[in-house]
């Protein structure tokens, strides 16, 4: 099959995919030219065979591939955006995923107005005279809350008369005018510096948490510790001498012991403000792709949506496709953006100093005791991906009431609750639920990359469930399921001597009680089913008072079942139309719900 599609490939721009004899995804690539750079993978003589020219990586991907697919585009740039969609959402097996599915936060003025406030968004606003800060990688509402407990600023959005703030002195009440504008440009030019030089606010904070420990607010003066200790995490520690107050990021990827580690630099007026880094194991030596990962980084800081916040940007080493991630982001922006490898200078020591860090980031990622458990546990369950990013399902209810599921996700060092997901479900056996719940959590993988692993709770049915649903979503994740020792017919958890069994696409296994893989297994499992029987326990109450309402209305358990059972919950019953209603209960149950006499 393969043989034959090499032989009809346009010669237009596109990306093009490979898939192994399963119809599992290998790799998505991108060409200004398809038939040149696809038929560049392969000799033809004395028969079809990787090109050897090739990387390892690339000619092992050839050595699996057995079919080709491809999209025209209408140039390399769409080809570019659309390759690192598809290696986002689908994460093939040769393509390098670094993941970061956040929105980060900018602080912005807009200098159109008379009194400006500083405020938090996460898109551009569409208005002239905008001025962003950022993008700010932890801390931006603190460092907001900081700004106006330390200047006089505007303290309401919208204001007509002063208020309790000019009373104790923390604003000037503009909205009265008490203050002319030039004055209170000179307070909004003190709180940039601020912005800028978050160090400078923390003297003000201890003096302001000092005050309220001794009037006994502890309360507050734990709030403004708690701040203080953030605003000093935002100091990156890095010193650098910039003479002119220039803008600028800078981006570097280093690769050492199968581990790569890329930082982000923001540099505004001269200063860095922030830094950002991402440490993933790969799968050997082979598997790293400078210019792909370069094109990951500078995409996923410049989208289209975000707002632009500086137009140079300065990397660790030049890449491939430099060029065409300039002209794409020039187009984008509509205004001309420099991405350059500079080979001396202040700058260059900058893009120094950021390898450096990431070499250091590696070296660290490395001496983590987790490193050698996941990688453990990828090489005894023969997994493809190392899981830095796992994902646990657990579903609950109680009689086939508040049917609710939960999604805990790991992130290699620890539990990122930032990520937890539940699901309502309309399903009432175990099986349909899992199917429910992963089905859905699948169809978010364009929004939310998928992860390296899908842990299951239950046993080798849900196992093929889910392998089932990966393979239609074309995605590249390895699954486990664990399911409890069995007792009588009965599930069986006893903490620190559980004999539960572990399922894997290469069979059942047995491991001791006290194997480090099958606790760290069974610690993710149980905070799955933790997750999920509280907001279990938080729907039923929800659900049992909701119920007993339609009860005092005369409506029966029977009717008020029959109703779940359709609408799957109280809040789509009480939206449902009289008509809807009617369809499922007597018309005057119906009227009743309705409130109709």
């Amino acid at each position: 099959m393969l043989e034959q599609e090499l032989k009809n490939l346009p010669q237009n721009s596109g990306i093009y995919q490979y898939f192994d004899a399963q119809g599992k995804l290998l790799y998505v690539g991108k060409a200004k030219n398809l038939k040149n750079r696809i038929r560049s993978y392969f000799i033809f003589s004395p028969r079809l065979e990787a090109n050897p020219r090739n990387s390892l990586r690339i000619q092992k991907m050839i050595s699996e591939a057995k079919h080709l697919e491809f999209i025209n585009t209408d140039s390399e740039a769409d080809a570019l955006i659309l390759e690192n969609s598809l290696i986002k959402q689908l994460h093939p097996k040769y393509n390098i995923l670094l993941r970061d599915d956040k929105t980060y936060p900018y602080i912005y003025i807009d200098f159109n107005e008379d009194f400006p406030r500083f405020e938090i968004t996460r898109k551009i606003i569409k208005k002239s005279k905008i001025k962003y800060f950022g993008p700010f990688f932890k801390g931006a509402k603190e460092l907001l809350d900081a700004l106006y407990l330390n200047f006089t600023l505007k303290q309401k959005k919208s204001c007509k008369q002063a208020c309790i703030f000019h009373q104790i002195k923390r604003c000037h009440a503009p909205c009265e005018n008490k203050i002319s504008k030039e004055e209170y440009k000179q307070i909004i030019n003190q709180a940039t510096q601020a912005l800028l030089n978050p160090s400078i606010l923390i003297k003000n904070l201890e003096k302001k948490m000092l005050d309220y420990a001794e009037h006994e607010n502890y309360e507050e003066a734990a709030k403004i510790r708690d701040q203080i200790q953030t605003i000093k995490d935002l100091d990156t520690k890095i010193h650098i001498d910039i003479a002119k107050l220039e803008n600028f990021d800078v981006f570097a990827v280093a690769f050492e012991s199968n581990t790569l580690a890329s930082l982000h630099f923001v540099i505004q007026e001269g200063k860095v403000i922030g830094t950002n880094h991402k440490t993933i194991a790969l799968k050997d030596a082979n598997s790293f792709d400078k210019n792909q990962i370069y094109q990951q980084l500078i995409l996923e800081h410049f989208s289209a949506d975000s707002p632009l916040s500086s137009e140079q940007i300065y990397v660790y080493e030049e890449f491939e496709d430099l060029k065409l991630l300039q002209d794409l982001l020039t187009q984008r922006f509509g205004k001309k953006i420099s991405i350059k490898s500079p080979k001396i200078g202040e700058k260059r020591k900058i893009c120094d100093l950021a390898y450096k860090n990431a070499c250091m980031n590696i070296k660290l990622f490395c001496k983590n005791s987790n490193y050698a458990l996941l990688q453990e546990l990828k090489d005894y369950f023969e997994l493809e991906n190392f899981p830095n990013s796992i994902e646990v399902f657990d579903n609950s209810h109680m009689q086939g009431r508040a049917c609710v599921a939960g999604m805990i996700s790991y992130k290699f060092e620890n539990f990122d609750k930032k990520s937890y997901r539940h699901f309502h479900l309309h399903t009432n056996n175990d099986f349909e639920q899992m199917q429910e719940t992963l089905t859905r959590r699948a169809k978010d993988f364009d929004k939310i990359s998928p992860p390296d692993l899908w842990l299951i709770d239950g046993g080798k049915v849900l196992l093929d469930l889910a392998r089932e649903i990966i393979q239609s979503s074309g995605a590249n994740v390895d699954v486990l399921a664990i399911s409890k020792e069995k007792i009588d017919a009965k599930a069986h958890r006893a903490k620190g001597n559980a004999k539960d069994k572990i399922h894997s696409f290469k069979g059942e296994f047995k491991l001791s009680p006290m194997d480090k893989k099958l606790q760290f297994l069974q610690k993710l499992r149980d905070e799955a089913h933790r997750f999920a029987i509280s907001f279990h326990q938080n729907v039923k109450k929800k659900q049992d008072l909701q119920s007993s309402k339609l009860k005092n209305l005369g409506i029966s358990e029977g009717n008020i079942q029959k109703l779940l059972n359709f609408f799957g919950n109280f809040d789509t019953i009480h939206k449902a139309s009289l008509e809807e209603l009617s369809s499922i209960v007597r018309l005057d149950i119906a009227k009743k719900i309705k409130g109709i006499q």
